[in-house]
């Protein structure tokens, strides 16, 4: 029979998740072992092992669940009453608020996802270009001269990315500049910089 999940299965698997994430994101992939994993969860082994089988299966898990967690942030961010200029700041804002404390797990999706196998990255690509869909059409909605196969669409949505996905190389949570400030200078660079380009 099935040994049966403990109450805080779930709760257990994300402190591990970040734990990990912490570890391969300051001495890299390769140089992280499951015992400093499960010494740094302050478990044995035999119970690291319990939830991961390698350290393949935990690099997977995290980058799948911190783009689950970007995507659902923007999604709920969604709010189709608000003007299309405004649902694009919130997109912005949204994603901002999901990368608070995710640093590790951001530089691991962008430097590690290289070390999963393809299937298992082609699952978590797909997931990116999701995210970049849904960008794209709020950026189309707030400057429809970039729908209609516009060649513009592509560079500027991914220099969008690139303000807001490369943040946490200068942004100090008690800086002078607050997440929602930047949420602004983001969304503003974006709009008034796209809308030169199709005039």
């Amino acid at each position: 029979m099935a040994r049966p999940r403990a109450e805080d299965y779930d709760e257990k698997r994300k402190a591990i998740l970040k734990t990990s994430a912490e570890l391969f994101s300051e001495h890299g992939f390769d140089r992280s072992s499951m015992s400093q994993i499960a010494q740094g969860c302050g478990v044995s082994k035999a119970l690291l092992y319990h939830y991961y089988a390698n350290k393949d299966q935990l690099l997977f898990d995290i980058i799948r669940d911190h783009l689950d967690e970007l995507i659902a942030g923007v999604e709920a961010a969604h709010d189709p009453s608000r003007a299309a200029e405004q649902r694009l700041r919130d997109y912005v804002g949204a994603l901002l608020e999901a990368y608070r404390d995710a640093n590790a797990e951001h530089k691991i999706q962008i430097n590690e996802m290289k070390r999963l196998p393809p299937d298992q990255q082609e699952e978590l690509k797909e997931k990116e270009r999701h995210l970049v869909r849904l960008f794209s059409e709020a950026i189309v909605e707030a400057i429809p001269e970039l729908g209609r196969g516009s060649k513009l669409l592509k560079p500027v949505t991914m220099s969008l990315f690139g303000m807001v996905n490369w943040h946490y190389l200068w942004f100090r949570p008690n800086g002078p500049v607050s997440r929602e400030d930047y949420a602004d200078i983001a969304t503003a660079i974006l709009l008034n910089g796209a809308r030169s380009l199709t005039i």
